[in-house]
């Protein structure tokens, strides 16, 4: 069992993709959500894995993270019907941490979040130049309410900017 103490910022620029050091293409399915607790299927490249997510306390919360084999991820997938999740994971470490940007696609097309994993809760923690508004707070910015907001837009919505989620406001 690990426990996961990460925040979330928007990028204010681009300026991030001159410091990539590795991407992968993410496939993120919502098997269950209740009250801020969730399991959720991933398939990143040729690897798959089933993680539990406990309710947040105090900015943390516990994750089980478990590796399964892929074809039973895959029929996890089909089973989480319109509540999957694609984008690509762009992985920049700076100093002593790894912000993680993700490029949402898809459903959630033109999103872009980037996160830091913590080994504290106090840990200091330097934000980079293209690093704007904190948003690990603010519940529009789960993942859980951004694919409900999403479901409910047509497919006429307005295309989103890559730094603007506003279309996402529920």
């Amino acid at each position: 069992m690990g426990v996961e103490i990460e925040r979330k910022f928007l990028p204010t620029s681009e300026h991030w993709r001159a410091l990539v050091q590795r991407q992968e293409f993410i496939r993120d399915g919502l098997v269950a959500a209740c009250d801020d607790r969730k399991t959720r299927v991933r398939i990143a490249g040729a690897r798959a894995t089933l993680a539990v997510k406990t309710k947040r306390i105090g900015g943390q919360r516990h994750e089980f993270e478990y590796e399964i084999p892929v074809p039973d991820a895959e029929r996890l997938m089909e089973c989480c019907g319109t509540k999957v999740l694609e984008k690509v994971r762009h992985y920049i470490p700076i100093g002593e941490v790894v912000w993680e940007v993700d490029e949402y696609k898809g459903l959630l097309q033109g999103v872009i979040l980037a996160e830091v994993e913590l080994t504290d809760i106090d840990q200091r923690l330097d934000l980079p130049e293209w690093i704007g508004q904190e948003v690990t707070a603010d519940p529009s910015y789960r993942k859980i309410n951004m694919l409900r907001a999403a479901s409910r837009w047509s497919i006429e919505r307005p295309a989103a900017h890559a730094m603007d989620v506003a279309w996402l406001t529920l």
